[in-house]
């Protein structure tokens, strides 16, 4: 093997959406084994695809903020508020998909409004998102005065195959829109100039300032792709399971870091990309229906994740060493 081969097969294995791949081929393989295979099973790959990628679709946004320098912890309760809202439109006999985007709308305006108390009051926005979390989720609380209410499709099949139906025999829409998005995100954040503004100003928002970039923009666009992803994150959970729950979204936070973090995506900003985020948030999932698979108690599951950021932080960090060392 020559030298350019080596250098590039050096650089390969160094790549943090590489070492990614590696640990989900490692996931797919261990809770196959230790599930008895119920892992592999068709049917639990097909809702590994439906249910993981519900979620990870607000995942792709958050990874795109932690590149920004930024969090938002406010993601679950952004999305229980956002359902609520589709709810009561709905009940109101308007028509699914005139509801579902004025629902964009309102994740929209809830991200907008999470941007403008950061930027503009200059606070933190784990503060602003952390107190914006606890605000939504009780908000919606008193609203919906904690019922679970269900919803009748059965009108608008159109409405329900759009956000839960299947692609030939196997693939779950969801999925689609999930890889669809994740494409979209990708050619803004590697491709259009806005993606090198994103990264300037996680990087180093003052240099960024002085070189005529509007960094308060930029933030602010990014709360609001977090927002309407997790309206349609929203949308899509109501139309699957035709019920409304105050507790939707619960714990969906932590998740979403950690499927930044595992995905290579810098805690500090100005480092991440669109293919370690996709395959961080798959990671989570995987974790997530992996244990179920195996029957491990639900408590175990924070135990596993918080190994798993704690892991995906060390091997950032020693990765990228080894990239500065040469």
């Amino acid at each position: 093997m020559n030298t350019a081969n080596r250098n590039y097969l050096k650089k390969f294995m160094l790549a943090q959406s590489t070492s990614i791949l590696v640990v989900l081929i490692i996931l797919f393989i261990l809770f196959a084994i230790y599930s008895d295979y119920r892992f592999i099973r068709p049917a639990n790959i097909r809702s590994l695809l439906t249910f993981g990628a519900e979620f990870s679709l607000i995942f792709l946004a958050i990874g795109v903020l932690m590149i920004s320098g930024e969090f938002d912890l406010s993601i679950g309760s952004l999305l229980v508020f956002s359902s609520y809202i589709f709810l009561k439109l709905f009940q109101t006999g308007l028509n699914p998909f005139m509801a579902f985007l004025i629902t964009l709308g309102v994740g929209a305006f809830l991200g907008l409004l999470n941007a403008l108390i950061t930027v503009k009051g200059q606070i933190p926005s784990f503060v602003t998102t952390l107190g914006m979390m606890m605000f939504w989720r009780g908000f919606t609380l008193l609203l919906s005065g904690g019922a679970t209410e269900s919803i009748d499709f059965s009108a608008h099949p159109l409405f329900v195959s759009s956000m839960t139906g299947v692609i030939g025999l196997y693939f779950p829409v969801q999925f689609i829109w999930f890889v669809v998005v994740a494409v979209l995100l990708g050619v803004l954040l590697h491709y259009h100039r806005f993606g090198n503004w994103i990264y300037a100003t996680g990087d180093n928002r003052e240099a960024s300032r002085a070189m005529g970039i509007n960094t308060n923009h930029v933030k602010i666009m990014c709360f609001i792709m977090v927002g309407i992803l997790c309206a349609c994150a929203a949308t899509m959970q109501l139309a699957r399971v035709s019920t409304f729950t105050s507790r939707a979204g619960e714990g969906w936070e932590l998740r979403g870091v950690a499927a930044a973090v595992v995905g290579g995506t810098s805690l500090r900003g100005g480092i991440g990309n669109m293919g370690g985020i996709f395959l961080g948030a798959m990671t989570i999932a995987t974790i997530d229906n992996g244990l179920v698979a195996m029957r491990v108690p639900y408590e175990w599951s924070f135990v596993v994740f918080g190994l798993v950021i704690l892991f995906s932080v060390l091997s950032s960090m020693y990765l990228e060493k080894r990239r500065l060392s040469g």
